[in-house]
C-alpha cells in the first residue's frame, strides 16, 4: 500500500480539488486528438475541391486535383489513430459484420466506407481516366500495366465517354458534400451527445466540427499548394492563392462567430459547471486555448489575412502572410481538438476538481507515434502523386489523336 501511495503521488500532486480515483487517468489520449484532426483536413480538402466542379470557382481550379488526392491520402490514414488506441484493432471487423445501427462511433465504418470507396475514389476515376488511357497507351513497362490496369477495362475517349465523365465527376461532388460533412460533423455529434460533460454537450458542436474543418482543410492546400509548386520551380498562381486566402478568412470568421456564439450558450446554461470550467480555463487550458488557439491560431492570422484585404502588398509579402497564416490556422486546430478532446476529461464528473494529462514520448499511445501519424498521410500523398500527377503539364492528353485511334 505504501508502494502504491508513493506512486501516485507525482499524479496526485497534479490533482486540483476533488477527484475520484478512477478519474485520475484519462481515458482518451492523444491518438483521439490526432484523428478528428485528420478526418476534419479530409473533409475541408474535398470540399474545397468542390467549389471548382460544383460552384465553377475557376481561381481555385489549379488546387483541384490536387485536394482530391490530398483528401484521399488523408483519409486512408484517418482510421489508424482509432486503430492505434485499440487494445484489439483486428476487432475492427465487427462493426460490420455485426452491424449496430444505434452506434454512432460503429456508423463511422459504413461512413468511411461510402466516402473512401464510392465517393472520393470514383471522383478521382472519373476525372482521371482519360489521362490514365493515354498514360496507358504512352508509358512502357510496368507503368504501363499498372495504368492499364487503373483503367478498369475502360478505353473510350469519344467525346460522348468525356462528356460523360464529366457529367458523373460532378455528380459524384455533389453527394459528396453532404458526404464530407456526415463524415467529420458525425465526429462533433458524439462529444456533443455526451450529456453528462458539460464541456462537450452542445447542439453547436457538429456545426463548430464542421466549420473548423473547412478552416483547416483550406489552410492545409495554401500549404501544400505553395510547397509543391516552389519545389516544381514553377510560379505561384497568385489568384489562385488570393482567393483560397479569401475563402480561408471568410471560413474563419464563420467558424469563430460559431465558436464564440457556443461558448456564450455555455455561460448561459451551465449553471453548476460554471466554476468547474472557469477554473478549467484558467488553469489547466490556459496555454492552449487562450494563448494558442485563440491568440496565434485564429486572432493573429484573422488579423493578417484582413490585412492584405485592406491594402495593397507586393506578391511576395502576400504570400509569406498567407504561408504563416496557414501554418498559424494549423496549430490551433489542433489546439482546438486538444481543448475538446484532453479538456473535456481534466475534471471530474462530480465537478469539484481537476487532473492533468501526461502524455508519453514512447509507445503506442506515445508523442513519437502521433507525430507520425500525422505526417504519413503527406507521404502517402506523395506516391499518390507520382501515380496520379496533379500538374497541368503532366495531364496534358492529345486527345484527337486517341480519340481517332480508338475510333479505328
Amino acid at each position: 500500500m505504501e508502494n502504491l501511495i508513493e506512486q501516485l503521488q507525482p499524479i496526485l500532486k497534479q490533482v486540483v480539488g476533488y477527484i475520484y480515483p478512477n478519474e485520475v487517468e484519462l481515458h482518451w489520449g492523444i491518438l483521439i486528438v490526432v484523428y478528428p484532426y485528420i478526418t476534419g483536413l479530409v473533409a475541408g480538402a474535398f470540399i474545397l475541391a468542390s467549389l471548382e466542379r460544383v460552384f465553377e470557382v475557376k481561381e481555385v481550379q489549379p488546387t483541384y486535383r490536387l485536394s482530391m488526392l490530398t483528401a484521399l491520402a488523408f483519409l486512408i490514414i484517418a482510421p489508424l489513430p482509432l486503430l492505434a488506441h485499440l487494445s484489439y484493432p483486428e476487432r475492427s471487423i465487427e462493426i460490420f459484420l455485426t452491424p449496430q445501427l444505434k452506434s454512432a462511433m460503429a456508423m463511422f465504418g459504413f461512413v468511411y466506407a461510402w466516402y473512401l470507396m464510392i465517393v472520393l475514389m470514383l471522383e478521382i476515376w472519373f476525372d482521371y481516366r482519360k489521362d490514365i488511357v493515354y498514360w496507358a497507351r504512352s508509358k512502357k513497362g510496368w507503368r504501363k500495366y499498372m495504368y492499364y490496369l487503373l483503367s478498369l477495362g475502360s478505353l473510350d475517349l469519344s467525346e460522348k465517354a468525356i462528356r460523360f465523365d464529366r457529367k458523373a465527376g460532378k455528380f459524384i461532388t455533389i453527394i459528396g458534400i453532404p458526404s464530407a460533412f456526415l463524415l467529420h460533423g458525425y465526429v462533433g455529434f458524439i462529444f456533443g451527445s455526451v450529456k453528462a460533460n458539460p464541456w462537450w454537450s452542445s447542439v453547436l458542436m457538429p456545426i463548430v466540427f464542421l466549420f473548423s474543418a473547412i478552416v483547416s482543410g483550406i489552410a492545409l492546400m495554401i500549404l501544400i499548394y505553395g510547397v509543391t509548386t516552389l519545389f516544381r520551380w514553377k510560379p505561384i498562381d497568385m489568384a489562385c492563392m488570393d482567393k483560397l486566402a479569401s475563402f480561408l478568412l471568410y471560413a474563419m470568421i464563420l467558424d469563430i462567430s460559431l465558436e464564440t456564439l457556443d461558448f456564450i450558450h455555455r455561460m448561459y446554461e451551465s449553471v453548476e459547471s460554471i466554476h468547474i470550467l472557469g477554473q478549467l480555463i484558467s488553469q489547466k487550458l490556459f496555454i492552449s486555448l487562450v494563448v494558442i488557439q485563440i491568440l496565434l491560431g485564429t486572432l493573429l492570422p484573422l488579423g493578417s489575412l484582413a490585412s492584405v484585404k485592406l491594402f495593397r502588398l507586393p506578391d511576395e509579402l502576400r504570400r509569406l502572410i498567407y504561408f504563416g497564416a496557414a501554418i498559424l490556422v494549423q496549430i490551433g486546430i489542433f489546439s482546438t481538438r486538444w481543448n475538446v478532446v484532453i479538456g473535456g476529461q481534466l475534471f471530474s464528473k462530480s465537478l469539484r476538481g481537476l487532473t492533468h494529462y501526461k502524455m508519453e514520448l514512447l509507445g503506442i499511445e506515445g508523442l513519437l507515434i502521433s507525430i507520425a501519424l500525422l505526417f504519413l498521410p503527406l507521404f502517402v500523398l506523395y506516391i499518390i502523386i507520382k501515380i496520379l500527377p496533379p500538374w497541368p503539364e503532366a495531364a496534358t492528353t492529345p486527345l484527337s489523336s486517341i480519340a481517332k485511334e480508338s475510333s479505328q
